[in-house]
């Protein structure tokens, strides 16, 4: 029976993603959210059905049935962040909701597979992150100062990477993070929002050279802090999100071409100075020449995608253990390796169809100061993702981030939550400025209508006609308008 169960599960649980994913795409063919109500509610079907799927999967493989306990209290969590979420906020973007849950579910299920302590660890850590994030849009739409802090956005980034270059723990050659009261930190996680914050509220009122300027040197006392702790990855990530932002901002491609000038001699520079960038390049370039040494990861990570095939081996089928540092640099590798090619197209998909509706809520927003947080906060999520993505398929060296809401690590899990939780309440707000658009609209037409004047364009006669058939059939015209 088993046996059975497992089989057939491998060709289920990417039909399950696929079938979430084009729901995901199909979400964009409407501008209403009423309209994609049921896109939102087919979504959840399968999400909780592919949920249900793996860990059924994991109690017939592992012969332990009390995981079904674990699972339920994944259930309840996920469901009762999206149910209070939609009680909470009506206006709220459901698709950026459910991808969060769809996120988490995948990553309970390969980290239960990979590590069950470390998978109840980041349950914990989620289940907080997700009942913070429920009050994030609340401030953000109360709090209109926001924009006005840039220099309290600066001054709290510097100072927390500062911290961590002069006292922070060293791990592997890099110094990321430091301990409080026996709970560990990675505060460049929590400065990428406040660098973003930093970024928009000092160019959204103008982008001009002296403002790029200024932002310039402080975005720039940012990325050398991470050097001089060698968290090369995340100043990577810095820097893409600034040069993009001051481009978005300005207008001006000379800002693209000298950050693209700027970050090839800043890469040169990196791979003379740092031993350890090169071993990474080296790793990248040739990694079956020191497949002994610094090779090993990247290869044993090859090994696992291309032995996965279209559908995968199947829930603890594969030897993904043989990759150091699996859950948290190389955790698609894993995924690919035993859920498949196909259902690792699907999880890059998910993370992309987040991003397109990042760029579309700052689109849409009016004020310059959101537009430019919104765009940032997309960017820098959709960054590492390529980054997490792009190092463990060799497509790029490894950078040693993580991939957000999947790989093991509650830094990364809370800061990802916020991220989205702050678009949640820019999305809001743009919707609730659409609706009282709608009603100035509609407050303007009956005016109109009341004072017999006519529109733009209408004579009298076409006025007294319309003014007989709002009376003929009463307030229901102008509502269904």
């Amino acid at each position: 029976m088993e046996i059975y169960i497992s089989e057939f599960s491998k060709y289920v649980i990417p039909l399950l993603i696929t079938l979430y994913t084009l729901e995901c795409f199909a979400v964009f063919r409407h501008d209403d959210e009423k309209k994609r109500n049921g896109i939102y509610t087919r979504q959840c079907i399968l999400l909780f059905a592919f949920h249900l799927s793996c860990f059924m999967v994991i109690c017939f493989e592992t012969g332990d049935m009390t995981y079904l306990f674990f699972y339920a209290f994944q259930q309840i969590a996920l469901y009762a962040f999206m149910v209070l979420y939609r009680m909470l906020y009506p206006a709220s973007n459901r698709l950026l909701v459910n991808n969060i849950c769809m996120l988490l579910s995948i990553s309970f299920t390969i980290l239960t597979r990979l590590d069950p302590a470390k998978a109840l660890k980041q349950f914990i850590i989620s289940a907080a992150s997700l009942a913070a994030a429920l009050a994030i849009p609340f401030f953000i739409h109360k709090f209109k100062f926001l924009k006005n802090l840039r220099w309290i956005y600066a001054l709290v980034g510097i100072g927390a990477l500062g911290i961590v270059m002069i006292l922070g723990q060293t791990t592997y050659g890099s110094k990321l993070s430091y301990s409080i009261a026996g709970v560990t930190f990675q505060p460049s996680e929590f400065v990428k929002i406040l660098f973003v914050l930093f970024v928009a509220s000092a160019l959204y009122q103008a982008a001009g050279f002296f403002e790029v300027f200024t932002t310039a040197v402080v975005a720039a006392a940012h990325v050398v802090a991470l050097v001089i702790s060698r968290d090369l990855g995340s100043a990577l990530i810095f820097f893409v999100v600034y040069v993009l932002m001051v481009f978005v901002a300005s207008r001006n491609f000379l800002y693209v071409l000298a950050g693209a000038a700027g970050g090839s001699a800043a890469a040169f520079v990196a791979y003379r100075v740092f031993t350890h960038v090169q071993v990474r390049v080296q790793a990248w370039k040739d990694p079956w020449s020191v497949i002994d040494a610094e090779g090993f990861q990247i290869t044993q990570s090859l090994f696992a995608i291309s032995s996965g095939g279209w559908f995968g081996l199947g829930l603890y089928k594969g030897t993904p253990r043989s990759i150091p540092f699996v859950e948290t640099d190389f955790v698609f590798s894993a995924i690919a390796e035993e859920l498949g090619i196909i259902f690792a197209v699907g999880l890059i998909l998910i993370c992309v169809s987040s991003f397109m509706m990042f760029m579309k809520i700052a689109s849409a927003l009016e004020d310059r100061f959101y537009q430019l947080t919104a765009f940032g906060l997309g960017v820098t999520y959709i960054f590492q993702v390529f980054l997490t993505i792009g190092g463990g398929t060799k497509f790029i060296p490894l950078t040693g981030v993580t991939l957000p809401l999947v790989s093991y690590g509650g830094s990364s899990i809370l800061t990802t939550l916020v991220m989205f939780a702050v678009t949640e309440g820019l999305f809001i707000i743009r919707q609730e400025e659409e609706e009282l658009l709608r009603k100035a609209e509609r407050k303007k037409r009956k005016r109109k209508v009341k004072t017999g004047r006519p529109a733009e364009g209408e004579n009298f006669s076409a006025v007294r006609q319309r003014k007989y058939m709002e009376d003929l059939v009463g307030d229901e015209v102008e509502d269904q308008e």
